[in-house]
Parts: structure tokens; C-alpha cells; sequence
């Protein structure tokens, strides 16, 4: 074990106390704290700025995940982004500001090697968790791009689309020339994607039969269905889907609270029918884009053509009640945790 770094200096962490059984609750976390001591050799000392909120948080809270289960007693997994205290790799100078896999903690210590350097001077640094962010703007811009490929003129179709990334999709499907229906949650955030980030249209599933506003909203069907949420949304957009039409698998958080028994479209014949085909993916998939896509964003962003919104919760003693804002939709854009 290292030397302590300062008798002031602790960390507070957030670690799974119980498995969730279904829809997690506060009680299925808990905070800890432990000193930080030097880091070894070819690690860093960071302190935590900003947390981002991902749909993800909750698949890794299952023992079986896709990204990585969070053991009983371990910290929870989360992106975030802040700066170097102390550095024992020459790759790395304190007061560095960097971006990664930092967990829901207000201090990490982890391997130089995982995390990169960003430059706060361009972007504030909350831009590298939202529009530049991997599990965001970069999801959002390869998922639109390469795997719908869509083109100027088309129908598309984004779920959850005033989400973080669903907001993102959306925009780079305007941008692209296509004709965009946004499908989201309350009249207010109907409005954001109309009023705010330009689209065309928006359906809100809670007061309104999405299955039926499609149709009226796209006679010819849609050709790029974006989906973050999957369960009866999916279904309503496969009932809606044009010749050749592309559905693209980004997410299913209507799914998350039980993945051993995952619902599956009932509607997937209509791929058949209409010679459509229905693509998943994963961000990770794509590294050899991963340039292309933030040169990109960062363009738009700097024109003005991309905006998202950013709503902040304080404190790490919020990030479960963050997540479970996350999980409940009670947030519009981009949802952060700020420690500072």
C-alpha cells in the first residue's frame, strides 16, 4: 500500500451494497470513504469534476453485463471528467485535465494509460461528456451516420429523443437534410425537440398512441427508426417502417430493470415485408471513427448547428438519485453529476 497523499485528502465513493430486483433503489447503494494514498507507478491521482449519468450505469449493476459487472461492495462504473493531482507516468502532468472511466467517486486512482487529456480550453469540459462524449455525441453521430446511413430527404424516427443521446441523433439527422420525428415524454419536452433542437415533429407516448401518430406523421413510413428504448416503442415503429428502412438497435432502457427476460419485438416481420433490415451496435464497435466523428461535432457545435442541454445534480451523495432520475426519464439532454 502507497503513502498517504495528504491526512485531508479522502475519497468517497459509491459502491453497490445489494443487487437491484428490478428498478433499482437508494437502498441498493451506499457511499464510502477511504483514504487515497500515491499512486504506484504508471498511475494517477484524479479528482473527480463531473460525472456523466449513462443509461449504461444501470446494465452494470446486473453480475452478468455487457460492460462489466460492478461486484457487491464495488465502486459503480461511471464516465466522468476532471484533473491530475498527483501523476507517477511521465504521460500524464498534474493539473492535467482528462476524461474517462473515473467510477462514481469524488477521487480516482487508476492507470495513466486509460485515460486521455482534453483540452478544457476549446470546450468547457462537461462538452467531452455531452456532444464530444463517447457514450453520447460519439454514439449518437456513428449510430445516424454509419449504421442508418441516413441521407438527406428521408423520414427518421429517434426514441428517446430528448435524452443525450437521442437529442444528438435527432440533430445530426437534420442536419443530414432528413425530416426528423422525435418520440419523447410530456408536452414539454415535445416542445424542446420542436423549439429547441429544430425537429420537425414530436410524438408524446404518454398522452398519445405512438403506433397511430406515425402513421399519420409519416404516410410513406419511416426510413431510419433510432432506437434508445425498445418494448412497445420498437414495436410501434417496426408497425410504421418504409421499404428498405433501417432500424438501429443504439439502446432499450425499457428493458434494463430485468435483462434476464428481455421482451423482443412482437412486430419483427415487418422487415420481412417491407425488405428492412434491423442493426444493433456498440460505440467500441467503431474506433476507427471515433476522429472523424468528434472533428465533426465539433464543428457543428462551434457553428451553432448542434446544442444540448446539460441538467446537473450536485453532490456525490446524489448519484443515486441521479440514476434514478436516468431511469425514469425525469431529465431532458444531457445529465451530469458535478462534484466540484
Amino acid at each position: 500500500m502507497g503513502a498517504r497523499i495528504d491526512i485531508d485528502i479522502v475519497n468517497h465513493k459509491v459502491v453497490l451494497a445489494e443487487r437491484p430486483r428490478g428498478t433499482p433503489v437508494l437502498s441498493d447503494f451506499r457511499i464510502e470513504v477511504e483514504a487515497v494514498v500515491e499512486p504506484a507507478r504508471g498511475e494517477v491521482v484524479v479528482g473527480v469534476d463531473v460525472l456523466s449519468i449513462d443509461a449504461f450505469i444501470r446494465t452494470v449493476l446486473d453480475e452478468r453485463a455487457y460492460h462489466g459487472g460492478v461486484a457487491i461492495g464495488g465502486t459503480v462504473k461511471a464516465l466522468g471528467v476532471g484533473r491530475v493531482l498527483r501523476s507517477n507516468d511521465p504521460s500524464l502532468r498534474e493539473g492535467d485535465a482528462v476524461f474517462g472511466g473515473l467510477g462514481a467517486q469524488t477521487i480516482s486512482t487508476c492507470p495513466a494509460a486509460s485515460l486521455r487529456r482534453i483540452d478544457d480550453d476549446r470546450f468547457p469540459a462537461t462538452t467531452y461528456l455531452g456532444v464530444l462524449g463517447l457514450a453520447t455525441g460519439v454514439t449518437a453521430y456513428i449510430g445516424m451516420t454509419h449504421v442508418a446511413a441516413v441521407r438527406a430527404g428521408e423520414t427518421v424516427v429517434v426514441s428517446g429523443a430528448a435524452g443525450a443521446v437521442g437529442s444528438l441523433a435527432g440533430q445530426i439527422a437534420r442536419i443530414a437534410g432528413a425530416r426528423v420525428i422525435g418520440i419523447a415524454g410530456g408536452p414539454q419536452k415535445g416542445a424542446f425537440l420542436v423549439d429547441t433542437l429544430g425537429l420537425d415533429a414530436a410524438i408524446d407516448y404518454k398522452s398519445q398512441n405512438v403506433e397511430e401518430r406515425l402513421a399519420e406523421l409519416a404516410p410513406n413510413g419511416i426510413d431510419v427508426f433510432y432506437d434508445n428504448v425498445g418494448g412497445d416503442i420498437l414495436d410501434a415503429a417496426l408497425m410504421n417502417i418504409a421499404e428498405r428502412a433501417r432500424v438501429v438497435i443504439c439502446g432499450g432502457i425499457s428493458q434494463y430493470d430485468d435483462m434476464a427476460n428481455v421482451r423482443g419485438p412482437r412486430n419483427y416481420l415487418k422487415l420481412a415485408e417491407r425488405h428492412a433490415r434491423m442493426e444493433g451496435f456498440a460505440v467500441t464497435h467503431f474506433p476507427d471513427r471515433f476522429a472523424e466523428a468528434e472533428s465533426a461535432l465539433a464543428g457543428w457545435l462551434e457553428s451553432g448547428q448542434l446544442v444540448m442541454r446539460e441538467q446537473f445534480e450536485r453532490g456525490i451523495e446524489r448519484f443515486p438519485d441521479a440514476v434514478l432520475t436516468l431511469l425514469g426519464g425525469g431529465h431532458t439532454g444531457k445529465l451530469m453529476l458535478d462534484l466540484r
